[in-house]
């Protein structure tokens, strides 16, 4: 069968245009199509094939079709439909739709990219779409998104210089001019661009800010396309692996993690473990070996899928009674059944039980971890998987176990349990058939890797019950401890009053130059005007300065007393100025 080659981002797109000319049904039945879609048609296309163009004068492909590629627009364009239901379920609006439609086409128009020109491209077009989404509700949303926009403006930035160093290098934009990204400033350049994306420590205070502000759709949206275009960016930075990028994603698993523990807002606390699950596929990417890239982009897939359904489940709990912290709800497994059978189903998923698609990514990662004699790093991602059983025990309990919510709610409406029973089911077949994982991620033909080893469950095992363990020890003390400083708390803080001291400073300095030249210009045109008048003042002035005392100080206001070499100073420095004004006006 052979397709028309078609970039996959145009439907969505196209719709995510003509949307907000129709009505809610209609816009939200157009873009499950234009989604829905694009799915079977990246599996069908061919190995290789690609779409050159032309883009500001450059040489550069729009459609590049490899493994990474497939993978990558194949789950963007399926959660993406999954969206689109949830988000029609739960109420949004046209344009929220629209806006959420042209940052799921950006993102896969970025990872169907075959050079890096139109990779910036895309990626710079998916922080405006996500701004808007995240702007679009209002109220505190705006100033989250103002945030959010600065921190990816400023990421953006950052890359695109790496890709200007990179052509100047190589003389070419095309992914295949050069291994990666060469040379080590375009490197730190584009790391800590990417970084931002990913949400390394230091750069990732934009996601527990932005990501719980919006609607509950949006979160949805938001939770899965930025940081993995992440992900699959760095790989393109570094295809064969750079260490130092390893460890950041072991410390990325542990303070993401740690960090979801203390919080109570439940999409703060999912917020901060997108960051905490995207550092083990930023190590998977980091170690660089086979089993280590597939259990990376594996976890990508996984975890694209449980991390959406734990939006949706939290996204349900906060429409049926309107509170965002745990601690004023509870007891909810009575009232909303359903969502607390998917929650439990995405909770084990992400911790990496056994039987479950987190499982058998996270496993491969650790075991590539292993495999290297990296120790520290392992020992990095073990913690963070006691921390990520920690949390999600704390969430359940308090949420959907412990406590009795008062008041008479209902579970999620038809087409909220039809999204989240489709991911739901994912997560459990491809934890207890890995094969089929295999079948679809990079590498995945060419590793040897076993699944369920006594070693791998016993692993699973340990971990679930060090963290049942701990969350017994740990209830009380957790229970007490208020908001958790990060590092927004010097950031922000420093940015706003940084700021305005320079732009007070500025504008004070503006305004005494301009008072400066007012005065001057205001002298010198009524000296040329009068100058008799003039020169018999500066007579006077000069004949009072030869006459007073050294130790008269009665001067009269507004009186200009000089000696005479302050005034033939003060002469010339006007003259020197006109001169100016006329050899370069």
């Amino acid at each position: 069968m052979i397709l028309p080659l078609v970039p996959p981002f145009v439907p969505v797109l196209l719709v995510a245009i003509l949307s907000p000319l129709f009505s809610r049904r209609i816009s939200h039945a157009l873009g499950l199509v234009a989604t829905a879609v694009v799915v079977p048609y990246v599996w069908l296309l061919p190995e290789g094939a690609l779409i050159s163009g032309s883009l500001f004068g450059f040489s550069t492909i729009f459609l590049y079709v490899d493994s990474f590629t497939r993978l990558m627009g194949g789950i963007f364009a399926f959660i993406g439909s999954i969206g689109i239901i949830y988000s029609y379920a739960s109420d949004a609006d046209t344009v929220q739709t629209a806006f959420a439609l042209s940052y799921v086409g950006t993102s896969i128009g970025a990872v169907f990219a075959g050079d890096w020109l139109t990779l910036i491209f895309f990626v710079e077009l998916m922080s405006v779409g996500s701004t808007l989404l995240v702007w679009h509700y209002g109220g505190r949303a705006v100033r989250a998104g103002f945030r959010y926009a600065l921190w990816h403006g400023i990421g953006g930035s950052l890359l695109l210089a790496a890709i200007a160093w990179q052509y100047a290098t190589v003389n070419s934009f095309l992914f295949t001019a050069a291994d990666g990204i060469v040379g080590t400033v375009p490197q730190v350049l584009a790391v800590v661009g990417v970084g931002t994306m990913v949400g390394f420590i230091g750069l990732h205070t934009w996601l527990p800010d932005t990501y719980p502000k919006p609607h509950i759709a949006a979160s949805v949206f938001l939770c899965v396309y930025t940081t993995k275009t992440g992900v699959y960016v760095m790989y393109r930075i570094f295809p064969d692996g750079q260490f130092a990028v390893a460890y950041m994603g072991g410390g990325m698993a542990v303070f993401g993690a740690f960090m979801a523990l203390m919080q109570s807002d439940m999409r703060r606390l999912l917020s901060y473990h997108i960051q905490s699950q995207v550092g083990y596929m930023i190590a998977g990417v980091g170690i660089g070996t086979t089993l280590a890239t597939a259990g990376a982009f594996g976890h990508v897939f996984n975890h694209i899928l449980y991390k959406s359904l734990l939006f949706m489940t939290v996204g349900v709990v906060i429409y049926r009674t309107g509170e965002e912290s745990l601690k004023r709800v509870g007891g909810l497994a009575r009232k909303l059944p359903v969502t607390t059978v998917a929650f439990s189903i995405a909770a084990l998923s992400i911790a990496g039980f056994p039987g479950f698609n987190g499982f058998v990514s996270k496993g491969m990662v650790l075991s590539a971890a292993e495999y290297e004699e990296m120790e520290t790093l392992w020992w990095l991602l073990i913690l963070g998987g006691v921390g990520t059983f920690l949390s999600f025990i704390k969430l359940g309990y308090y949420v959907f176990f412990h406590g009795d919510y008062e008041g008479e709610i209902y579970d999620a409406t038809r087409g909220q349990k039809v999204a989240m029973a489709i991911v739901a089911g994912l997560c459990v077949i491809f934890g207890v058939y890995p094969s089929g994982l295999f079948s679809i991620i990079p590498f995945g033909s060419e590793i040897h890797y076993e699944t369920f080893t006594l070693g791998h469950i016993g692993e699973g095992l340990e971990l679930a019950i060090a963290g049942i363990l701990g969350f017994a020890i740990l209830r009380r003390p957790l229970k007490r401890i208020g908001r958790i400083p990060d590092f927004d708390d010097i950031y922000n803080p420093t940015v706003f009053f940084g700021t305005k001291a320079i732009v007070h400073g500025v504008t004070n300095s503006f305004a005494r130059i301009d008072q400066f030249v007012v005065h001057l210009t205001t002298g010198t045109r009524w000296l040329l005007n009068n100058p008799e008048l003039g020169v018999r003042r500066f007579t006077a002035i000069v004949k009072q300065s030869k006459v007073a005392e050294p130790q008269d100080k009665d001067i009269t206001p507004g009186t200009f007393r000089a000696g005479i070499g302050q005034s033939i100073a003060i002469i010339l420095l006007v003259l020197a100025v006109m001169l100016f004004v006329l050899l370069f006006s």
